[in-house]
């Protein structure tokens, strides 16, 4: 802001000598002396402030995008991969949308969550982070060709863990990958190493260790800071899903549908069982059992210690999707999981017995994500998605958008994953956390499910 500049003393005029001047000048003397000193002169006003505009910051600016403390660090949530989110009281549909974000590229698996942003990876190999808040770009790295998983947060680090399928230029075929570790704050590249047959396992931070599959049947441990490798195992076949976590172990299944558990510490085998057909998805671990689903129609329990077989559920088609988990009230333990058969199954924890099944009319091949008393998941056949009630399998959410990816979400909004567009959605329920007001999005009429009580 402008000052007024210092007040200045006028110089005193000499007496004339001469005729009326003289007097003039004795008058004029006798004035001043009068008033105690020389005159002041008036000081200039200080020009009235204009409004000057702030700097405009640019949508990739970051310093206001790291302020939450909220973490959804995995692929599935947690590091058992559940996929279960436990939101607040009347967290759920009826929802409206707030900000749009068009990634201009297929998004086959959802983004993780820490501080206010949104980190994804599109089919293209371009990382992105989003500002959850308002929809802005606040970094974006081309890191491949090809890509298909979701990043990992180490947020005691500051970093994002990308894996690539892909670095060939002018290609999108598996081969040539890489696993990249970078800045959570402006997408810096800290570290990163070859993979070269590629991965497409969303990747596990664990006790200051990131773990992930690749194409070639490879379990990676590394060092989470320095990217330095602790350890590889080597599995039966490809391992396209992420590892599961529980109590020291890792849990994953392969392409010659072997499932395994393994000591993360030092990578040596503690039990594998074959199952047949072939595992894509990832395991999730729950009420002291490893659940995955098969290609041979069949979704799996294995003891979780001894990885012997509890149960087989059998659908009508494959399995590519990840189980998710949930100790339901009013239903008990149940296992979510969608088939290519087109119907999502709510399974009996315990027994595999069916608890209900909800026809979606196409095939699913991403997973479901519980959130709050809602699962999501995305219908590839008619690429749209659909929330259904977990407890009693009525479809109380749909949206024209979707295909592999669900959801995620906060205490405060709901990000649902579309084909290549991020959605945020706020509840309308009273008492529920509002953003800006939307048309909320379509609902389609009721559809019919098949329930099946255990």
């Amino acid at each position: 802001m402008l000052t007024p500049g210092r007040r200045r003393r006028p110089r005193r005029e000499p007496a004339i000598a001469a005729g009326l001047l003289i007097l003039v000048g004795i008058v004029v003397a006798v004035i001043a002396l009068s008033s105690g000193g020389a005159p002041h002169t008036r000081p200039k006003p200080a020009p009235t402030p204009t409004a000057v505009r702030a700097p405009h910051r640019p949508a990739h600016h970051h310093r206001r995008a790291f302020r939450s403390t909220f973490l959804w660090p995995f692929y599935g949530y947690s590091g058992a991969r559940s996929r279960d989110f436990g939101a607040p009281s009347g967290f759920g549909p009826p929802l409206r949308r707030g900000w749009t974000y068009n990634n201009f590229a297929l998004l086959e698996f959802p983004p993780v969550l820490y501080h206010n942003a949104l980190f994804f990876i599109g089919y293209n190999g371009l990382a992105k982070a989003v500002n959850k808040l308002n929809g802005h770009l606040i970094w974006r790295r081309g890191l491949g060709t090809l890509s298909a998983a979701s990043p990992a947060i180490d947020p005691g680090r500051g970093l994002v863990f990308f894996p690539l399928l892909s670095r060939t230029r002018g290609a999108r075929l598996p081969g040539n990958g890489r696993f990249v570790a970078l800045s959570t704050k402006n997408g810096r590249i800290v570290w990163s190493r070859k993979v070269p047959a590629g991965s497409e396992s969303s990747p596990l931070v664990q006790r200051g260790n990131v773990y992930f599959g690749d194409a070639g049947g490879t379990i990676y441990s590394f060092r989470a800071g320095t990217g330095h490798l602790n350890w590889t195992f080597q599995a039966s076949g490809a391992v396209k899903g992420g590892l599961a976590y529980s109590a020291g172990h890792l849990y994953f299944g392969d392409y010659a549908g072997r499932v395994y558990s393994v000591n993360a510490a030092n990578g040596h085998e503690v039990w594998a069982s074959s199952l047949g057909g072939t595992i894509y998805g990832s395991a999730a671990v729950a009420f002291g059992k490893v659940y995955v689903g098969d290609t041979d129609h069949r979704v799996y329990a294995l003891s979780k210690s001894s990885g012997r077989l509890i149960w087989d559920a059998s659908t009508s088609d494959y399995v590519y999707s990840s189980p998710a988990a949930a100790n339901v009230g009013g239903l008990g333990p149940t296992v979510y999981i969608g088939s290519y058969d087109g119907n999502f199954y709510a399974l009996n924890a315990e027994s595999g017995a069916t608890r209900w099944s909800h026809a979606s009319g196409e095939r699913i091949s991403g997973s479901g994500t519980i959130i709050g008393h809602v699962i999501y998941y995305g219908v590839l056949g008619v690429k749209n998605s659909i929330g259904l009630n977990t407890r009693t399998g009525r479809e109380v959410f749909f949206y024209p958008d979707g295909a592999f990816a669900s959801a995620v979400a906060d205490h405060r909004a709901l990000y649902l994953i579309g084909y290549s567009t991020i959605y945020q959605m706020f509840p309308r329920r009273r008492g529920a956390h509002h953003g800006p007001k939307r048309r909320a999005p379509h609902r389609r009429p009721r559809r019919g499910h098949r329930a099946h009580r255990h």
